[in-house]
């Protein structure tokens, strides 16, 4: 095998398995870093190895147990840590072909549920997920987080360093401490969604984030099944997932949502969305993740012919601002006052907001273009849509935005 055809099945393992793989080591390990840096070892000698060997039939068995053997070599020529005798002993069966090429989402869950562990800093929770279970690196976070990125690195190095020191168990949370941890759990499903979803673009590794955390939130709603807020953020997801083909036209220009040809839609999942949102609300203990799903609900409702009254939108995002305040719903609660009491109330509540913290937000001045367009006042909501457009990070939503200015002007 030629070298650039082990690189690409060695990008290839390192896509479609790399936070299964790292699950592994770490919950064997109990150190995150080290085991980062062995599996980095272990895709280094596929590259080496691969073009003269060929590639393994199980790819990701071998960079596993090609990770181990690399731990082990580490722990007996540093001996000055007191737990290695301990940790060589966890580490003494050999990783089988079927652990690492099986589904292993356990071990994916145990590995986001010690990220959450209260004795990591909030801030970095979210971002070590993504890092760790999802293999994104800091500087694609880094902006994300609104934080540069040798800052985040820094957070990080000092997070997977408290695990090791702190000694946090690699296991589920006892039940008392579970609600607080499962909550950050599922904001870190949702930021690698969002990840995802933002893309409009899809590239592979975005649509394999949106599809990972998919998959790991319906393990989770079948690991915990009397508790709600995984059923939905799973239904949020799908709803959301179920629109994607209808995001672009047929020259590829991005569609929003009002604008989507509704044929386009996955009926399925959107059945699928309602059916986890109704076995939620039979739980009754409503949460953020159910009241953004349920808004989801009701705009896919109103596009399918419903008639869900504009000032139901609002009491939901009411419900979720007192819930769970954030800037995001606060724009959108915004958008809904406009569609019950015309753009001049949505402006005033656009202005209500807190100058600061939506002086470089793109949704807040994406919705004001759009509401000044829609009051009459062009010359305002040219220079809104403009600033909007400075913003906006993906191609086709600026010239989406660019469009829809011209037609206004």
């Amino acid at each position: 095998m030629n070298p650039e055809a082990a690189r690409r099945a060695a990008e290839r393992a390192a896509r479609d398995s790399y936070g299964r793989l790292l699950s592994i080591l770490s919950a064997r390990t109990r150190d995150i870093a080290l085991a980062e840096d062995a599996l980095a070892d272990a895709f280094e000698s596929a590259l080496e190895t691969w073009p003269r060997t060929g590639v393994p039939d199980n790819p990701a068995a071998w960079l596993v147990t090609t990770a181990r053997r690399k731990t082990l070599d580490v722990w007996r020529h540093d001996q000055v840590h007191e737990a290695a005798a301990q940790t060589l002993h966890l580490l003494a069966d050999e990783f089988t072909e079927s652990e690492a090429a099986g589904a292993v989402p356990d071990e994916r869950l145990r590995l986001l549920f010690v990220c959450a562990h209260p004795a990591i800093d909030a801030a970095a929770r979210t971002p070590l997920m993504l890092q760790t279970v999802l293999g994104l690196d800091v500087q694609r976070m880094a902006g994300a987080f609104l934080t540069a990125p040798a800052t985040l690195g820094q957070r990080l190095v000092r997070a997977k360093t408290r695990i090791r020191q702190a000694g946090i168990p690699f296991e589920f949370p006892e039940a008392r401490d579970l609600p607080d941890r499962l909550q950050d759990v599922l904001d870190g499903i949702y930021a690698a969604y969002g990840t995802g979803w933002d893309d409009i673009d899809g590239t592979d590794l975005t649509r394999r984030l949106s599809n990972e955390a998919m998959e790991l939130c319906a393990i989770l709603c079948r690991l915990m099944p009397t508790e709600p807020e995984p059923l939905g953020l799973l239904a949020l997801m799908l709803f959301c997932e179920s629109r994607t083909a209808a995001r672009r036209d047929g020259a590829g220009a991005y569609v929003p949502l009002d604008a989507q040809d509704i044929a386009q839609w996955n009926r399925g999942m959107v059945a699928e969305a309602e059916h986890a949102l109704r076995h939620a609300a039979s739980l009754s203990a409503p949460g953020p993740y159910q009241l953004e799903a349920a808004i989801q609900s009701a705009h896919t409702q109103r596009r399918l012919g419903a008639d869900v009254p504009a000032a139901a939108l609002v009491s939901l995002y009411d419900g979720l601002l007192a819930l769970r305040p954030s800037v995001g719903a606060q724009v959108s609660r915004c958008c809904a006052v406009a569609r019950a009491d015309g753009p001049l109330a949505g402006l005033a509540a656009l202005d209500a907001l807190d100058a600061n913290v939506v002086s470089n937000y793109q949704p807040w001045w994406a919705a004001r273009a759009h509401l000044l367009a829609e009051a009459g006042r062009g010359v305002e909501a040219q220079a809104a849509f403009q600033r909007a457009i400075g913003l906006t990070v993906q191609p086709a939503v600026r010239a989406h935005l660019a469009r829809v200015a011209s037609g206004a002007a």
